[in-house]
């Protein structure tokens, strides 16, 4: 992975405070559009970026959190200011990775249903046997496997995923990522445009296992900014067990678990999601 590789990003709003939101696993930074514009209407610069191997940002050889953090960390530098980072699961751990190494790139943290820990490959994490097994091998799997030379509409792709993937709102998420390149009558095999995923699905599948770790930090390396955790309370990605190690690095950690949410947060209780990141925006913009 190229240290100067260039991260794709979109920017809402002309001036005030920066905001940047990194996005989890199948993201893309569009994800956070309606947070951001919101966030842009309130006074804030907002940057959505996209990660590597996701949405317009290039493709690399290989997945690793140190290296996503100094990226953006490169990113944050030619900003001239600090921001508040937002990152949310696969994203929140590369926003932990980056406090721990540039603290001074950071105004404040916000840390999306994730923790400094390393996750199980195969089951969960709590004895609860009604507690749901992490999903994302099956759903790389349901994406490899659909026939994008026999494509003709996304509809199809959407039924094709319906097994794997049956939540509506999981499956339109991880649909955004399939684009179509060209017009009808240039471009892809028989005259039609040729389907894609903007996800680079083999280095995902094959490093996936990656992405469940959480490399160990710098030695004695705190963050000592403010931080918001914000949990989905269905979700088991926080657990109380997680709290000793997340206080440990980040002191001034304060944790808020929305009602009704799992793991994405921003999508299933969207108006909660906002107002609890602009009041801690306001207080950490007050210092």
């Amino acid at each position: 992975m190229s240290a100067d590789l260039d991260l794709a990003t979109r920017t809402l709003g002309d001036d005030g405070p920066r905001v940047v939101f990194v996005h989890g696993l199948f993201g893309q930074g569009r994800n956070w559009t309606t947070v951001g514009k919101q966030l842009a209407e309130d006074g804030h610069r907002v940057t959505l970026v996209d990660l590597p191997n996701h949405g317009h940002s290039p493709w690399t050889d290989r997945l690793d959190y140190v290296e996503m953090a100094e990226l953006v960390a490169a990113l944050l530098t030619g900003f001239g200011e600090p921001v508040t980072l937002v990152g949310h699961s696969m994203g929140g751990k590369v926003a932990m990775q980056l406090a721990l190494r540039h603290p001074e790139l950071l105004r404040g943290l916000v840390v999306v249903d994730i923790s400094p820990s390393v996750y199980p490959l195969t089951g969960g994490r709590t004895d609860d046997p009604d507690e749901e097994a992490s999903p994302f091998a099956e759903f790389i799997e349901a994406m490899q496997a659909v026939d994008l030379t026999a494509l003709t509409r996304r509809e199809e792709a959407d039924a094709a995923l319906a097994a794997a993937v049956p939540s509506d709102m999981v499956r339109g998420f991880l649909l955004q990522s399939l684009v179509r390149d060209g017009t009808a009558g240039g471009g892809g095999a028989g005259g039609r445009a040729a389907w894609r995923w903007r996800l680079n699905l083999p280095v995902l599948a094959r490093d996936l296992a990656v992405l469940r770790e959480f490399p160990d930090p710098p030695a004695g390396a705190v963050f000592d900014g403010p931080v918001l955790w914000i949990a989905g309370a269905h979700s088991s990605y926080v657990l109380d067990a997680d709290r000793p190690r997340m206080e440990e690095l980040f002191p001034r950690v304060r944790l808020v678990r929305v009602k009704n949410a799992g793991h994405w947060v921003h999508s299933e209780a969207p108006e909660v999601f906002t107002e609890t990141v602009r009041r801690f925006l306001e207080a950490v913009e007050r210092r």
